[in-house]
Parts: C-alpha cells; sequence; structure tokens
C-alpha cells in the first residue's frame, strides 16, 4: 500500500522548514504534474478563483471515531499562510495531527503540504492535490481548476481505529471537499491600470462621463495645470487601444491612456 501511495503522490522534496515557528514540521513540494497547471485565461486576461476576503470555512467529517475537522480561508502571502496554522494548532491543542496545505498566487508557483505526523504522503499532499483540483461549481465541470490564495487545514483527532494508508488518503481528501464545497467564492481578475491628463475647467464632468458609463475611476490627482484620471480596464494584450477607443467615444474628443500598471480585482461569479 506504501507503494502505491509514493506511486499516486511522487514528491519533488522533502525538507525540514525553518522559517520562524516552524523549526519542526516537514513541508513537501507539490508534485509536478500540480505545479505546472497554469490559471485559466478568458479574453486575454488573467483570472482565477479565490474564497471571499476574511471568509473561514469548517468543515466536520468522522470516519471509524476519527474526527476530521477542516478550515479554509484565504491568504495573500506565506506568512499569512503559516501563521493561520499555528493559530489552528493553539486552538486545538488535544489532536494529535494539524494537516496542512496552501496555494498562492495567480500562477499558483507556491504549493506547500504538510503530513504533520501522519504517514508520508497519506494527508499533506492528497490535502494539497484537493485544493488544486477543485473546480468552482460556477464555471460547470469543465470550467478551470485554478483556486489560489487559500490554505486548508485538517485537524485530526485519533479514535482509536487505524484507518490504513488508503484510508487516510481518502479520509483527507474527503475532509478538504466537503469544506469547499461550503465556500463562498469569488473571481479574481486582473486590470490594466491607465491615466488620462483631463482640463481642469472641465475634469468635474469628464469624470461623471466616464462613471456613469460603467468605467472604473480608481483615483483622480490634481496637478497645477490639469488632472490625472486614474481608470481599470480588462487586462488584455491591447487594452490600451480599447481603453483610448472607449475614453475617446465617451468625451466625445480624442483621449491618450498612459500605462500606470494593474491590479486585481474581486468580482462575483
Amino acid at each position: 500500500m506504501a507503494g502505491m501511495i509514493r506511486d499516486r503522490f511522487p514528491t519533488i522534496r522533502q525538507g525540514i522548514d525553518t522559517a520562524a515557528g516552524w523549526p519542526s514540521s516537514p513541508f513537501i513540494d507539490a508534485p509536478a504534474q500540480l505545479r505546472d497547471r497554469p490559471p485559466s485565461r478568458t479574453v486575454g486576461r488573467v483570472s482565477y478563483t479565490v474564497l471571499s476576503p476574511d471568509h473561514v470555512v469548517e468543515s466536520t467529517l468522522e470516519i471509524k471515531k476519527s474526527v476530521f475537522l477542516t478550515t479554509v480561508t484565504r491568504v495573500e502571502t506565506e506568512e499569512q499562510a503559516r501563521e493561520f496554522i499555528d493559530q489552528r494548532r493553539r486552538t486545538n491543542r488535544t489532536a494529535r495531527h494539524h494537516v496542512s496545505a496552501f496555494v498562492l498566487d495567480p500562477l499558483r508557483t507556491t504549493q506547500r503540504s504538510s503530513d504533520d505526523g501522519e504517514p508520508a504522503g497519506t494527508a499533506g499532499v492528497p490535502t494539497l492535490e484537493a485544493l488544486m483540483k477543485f473546480v468552482a461549481p460556477q464555471l460547470g465541470s469543465d470550467g478551470p481548476a485554478d483556486l489560489s490564495d487559500v490554505v486548508a487545514v485538517t485537524t485530526r483527532w485519533f479514535g482509536g481505529v487505524k484507518l490504513g494508508a488508503g484510508g487516510l488518503v481518502r479520509a483527507y481528501s474527503d475532509a478538504i471537499s466537503r469544506a469547499l464545497g461550503q465556500a463562498q467564492l469569488l473571481r479574481r481578475r486582473q486590470a490594466d491600470l491607465y491615466e488620462l491628463s483631463i482640463d481642469l475647467a472641465s475634469v468635474g464632468w469628464q469624470e461623471a462621463a466616464l462613471r456613469n458609463a460603467g468605467v472604473s475611476v480608481v483615483d483622480v490627482t490634481y496637478q497645477a495645470d490639469a488632472a490625472l484620471l486614474t481608470v481599470a480596464v480588462a487586462a488584455t494584450p491591447d487594452s490600451r487601444t480599447a481603453c483610448e477607443q472607449e475614453m475617446s467615444g465617451i468625451l466625445s474628443q480624442q483621449v491618450r491612456c498612459e500605462p500606470a500598471g494593474s491590479q486585481w480585482h474581486d468580482h462575483q461569479f
């Protein structure tokens, strides 16, 4: 059975995580088949699935007297993910195991998992795989598996009956799937930012015209002879041309859109 588990979840590296607060927790890099999945792209813009901010999901699963309490939430950094795992460990000190995994950033390049004392390959990697394979129900069964910026911790109280390697894999996978099924989900999309130089005498009505047309005006900066309006448009290869065409049409005059970076925004499905 152990061989079957290793074949199903090959690991690239296993070592001791030496970050502050994690002197003795083994973390495992994601298997290559999980790491190499790109985020989805729709109409040229990058997007992916996230949990609602400050939304914490809790789900309990009991199997042969062992209790699995899974907690899932959104995070933005590895430090936040580790702090959440530490917090769950402090909250449930009587539990024997606190299995965890997290996935970060739009490209999902940061992926970590920990068995936390369970047999190698039976807990942390199945947890990570459940996160990586999750597809938001709103996207349909053929939608992209692109959940990110998420951390999951499954705390286990041992019930006295051993589940075996296969039983542990199924238990930890099912625990994550149940929790994610209760999550409040959003779509996170990238937007390109552009600055428009507007004459001071007309900035009031032009800003109002843009907002009334549904343009996202994210900032207004006043200078000595002009105002700079920063607008957000869908991130596409030709977003600058699209910006100039749209803004010129709304304002009925020639408008230049100067690049000013990019931002990520949460949207309802």
